[in-house]
C-alpha cells in the first residue's frame, strides 16, 4: 500500500494471478453506484473490491457509505481517478497494526495481545484513548466528549488523504453521500455533496460509533455513525429523487446468513453479524414492492385516454410512476476460519492484506459474470445478484 505505487497490485498485497478485462465492463448501463457498509477493519474488503473495479476501468458516479464505508467512500470520491487507489492504500497502510507478539507461533495470543493493544492504546492515525474516560463513566463531560477515544487523529488523516476542494467542485466531483443518525432525534440523515458543501466533519460524523467515538457536530446538531440506525445505506439510492436507472455495487461486510452458534462466544459473534447486516434483505424487499407499484402506475397510465391523461390531476398521479431499473450486485465479505467477536478491530497487516485480496478476487469473478447484462423483469424494476465467494445466488 505504498502511496506512490502504481495502480497494479504492489506494496504488501499479494500479487494476483489475473487482471480484469476492461472491455467486459464497457456496457454497464445507467449510473454506477457504490454502496459501502460499516465494519471497521472489515472495510479492507471494500478496498479490494474498489481496486478490481478501478483496474477494470469502472469508476463510480456516486458513492454512498456509512462508518468505514464513508471513510473509504470519501477517499474514492474525494480524489481524481488517478490518485484514488494510492490514497486508499495509504489510509490502510497507516491504520495497519504491524508485527506479531509471538512471531506467529501462537496465533490466539497474537490476536488477543493485538486486540488488547488496540483497545488500550488505539491506532494512532485513527483514534487514541481519551484520558480519564474509564475513571468516570457518569461524569458529565458533554456530548462531544462522551466517548472512550478521541478521533482527532482521524481528522488529520482524512484531511491529508481527501481533497475536499475537489469533492466540492460541482462540475467534476463524484457524488458522495454518508449516513449519520441524529443524537437528539434518533433520525437517519444522509449528507451529500450534491446539496451542500462537504467537509471532514460529515465523514467524521458518519464514523462516530458510540460509546467508543464521540459525536460530531454539523450545522449545530450532533450526529453519530449511521450504523447505529441502519448500517446498509442502500435506501439512499433507491429513494433518490429524481430516480435514475443504476447498477449498484453493494459491498456487505456483515453476513446476514450464517451457521448456528454452538457456544456463547459464537452466539455473541453471530448476534453482531445479524445486528450490523441491518436488515438489508428486508430493505430490498420493501423497495421491490415500492418499485413494482411505480411500474404498475406507469403501465396503467398507458391505458388512460390521451385527452384525460393530460389533465393536471391525472398527471399528478402519474408522476408517482417511473420506468427506472435498478440492478443490485451484492458482494459479501467472507467469514474466515478464526474470525471471532472482535474481527472488526483486526487491523493487523495480515488481516488487512487477506481481506483486501479476497475482495479483489471476488470482484474479478463478478466482473466475469457481468450480471448487469441481464434485463430485470419490467414489472419489478429491481434485480438482485448476490456474489458470495464467487457463487451467484
Amino acid at each position: 500500500m505504498d502511496q506512490d505505487a502504481p495502480s497494479g497490485r504492489s506494496g504488501p498485497l499479494p500479487a494476483q494471478q489475473e487482471e480484469p478485462d476492461r472491455s467486459a465492463c464497457a456496457d454497464i448501463p445507467g449510473q454506477i453506484v457504490f454502496v459501502l457498509q460499516g465494519g471497521g477493519a472489515l472495510g479492507a474488503y471494500q478496498a479490494g473490491v474498489y481496486e478490481a473495479l478501478h483496474d477494470a476501468g469502472v469508476e463510480p458516479d456516486w458513492v454512498i457509505g456509512t462508518s468505514i464505508g464513508a471513510i473509504n467512500g470519501a477517499i474514492i470520491a474525494g480524489n481524481p481517478r488517478e490518485r484514488r487507489l494510492a490514497r486508499l492504500r495509504e489510509f490502510w497502510r497507516r491504520v495497519a497494526y504491524p508485527g506479531s507478539a509471538t512471531g506467529g507461533w501462537f496465533p490466539f495470543w497474537d490476536d488477543w495481545l493485538r486486540n488488547l493493544a488496540i483497545v488500550t492504546q488505539g491506532i494512532s492515525p485513527f483514534f487514541t484513548p481519551r484520558p480519564g474516560a474509564w475513571l468516570g463513566l457518569q461524569m458529565p463531560v458533554g456530548v462531544d466528549q462522551a466517548a472512550f477515544y478521541t478521533t482527532e487523529p482521524l481528522r488529520e488523516t482524512l484531511n491529508a488523504l481527501v481533497d475536499f476542494d475537489y469533492l466540492n467542485a460541482k462540475e467534476k466531483a463524484t457524488r458522495l453521500t454518508v449516513g449519520t443518525v441524529g443524537v437528539a432525534n434518533g433520525r437517519m440523515r444522509y449528507f451529500t455533496n450534491r446539496d451542500a458543501a462537504f467537509s471532514v466533519d460529515h465523514v467524521m460524523a458518519s464514523a462516530a460509533f458510540p460509546p467508543g467515538f464521540p459525536s460530531v457536530r454539523v450545522d449545530g446538531e450532533t450526529y453519530w455513525d449511521g450504523g447505529v440506525y441502519s448500517n446498509t445505506p442502500l435506501e439512499a439510492v433507491l429513494d433518490d429523487h429524481p430516480r435514475r436507472s443504476s447498477v449498484i455495487f453493494a459491498v456487505q461486510l456483515w453476513p446476514a446468513h450464517g451457521p448456528e452458534p454452538v457456544s456463547i462466544w459464537q452466539a455473541m459473534g453471530r448476534q453482531r453479524d445479524i445486528q450490523y447486516s441491518s436488515r438489508a434483505e428486508s430493505h430490498l424487499e420493501r423497495q421491490r414492492q415500492i418499485h413494482r407499484l411505480r411500474h404498475v402506475i406507469r403501465e396503467l397510465g398507458k391505458h388512460i385516454p390521451e385527452g384525460e391523461r393530460d389533465s393536471a390531476a391525472i398527471q399528478e398521479l402519474l408522476a408517482w410512476g417511473c420506468g427506472t431499473t435498478m440492478r443490485v450486485i451484492e458482494l459479501d465479505a467472507p467469514c474466515f476460519n478464526g474470525d471471532e467477536l472482535h474481527k472488526d478491530i483486526d487491523f493487523s497487516s495480515s488481516g488487512i492484506e487477506r481481506r483486501w485480496a479476497v475482495g479483489y478476487d471476488d470482484t474479478l469473478r463478478m466482473l466475469r459474470r457481468a450480471p448487469w447484462r441481464e434485463d430485470p423483469d419490467p414489472m419489478e424494476g429491481i434485480s438482485v445478484h448476490r456474489m458470495e465467494r464467487g457463487v451467484e445466488r
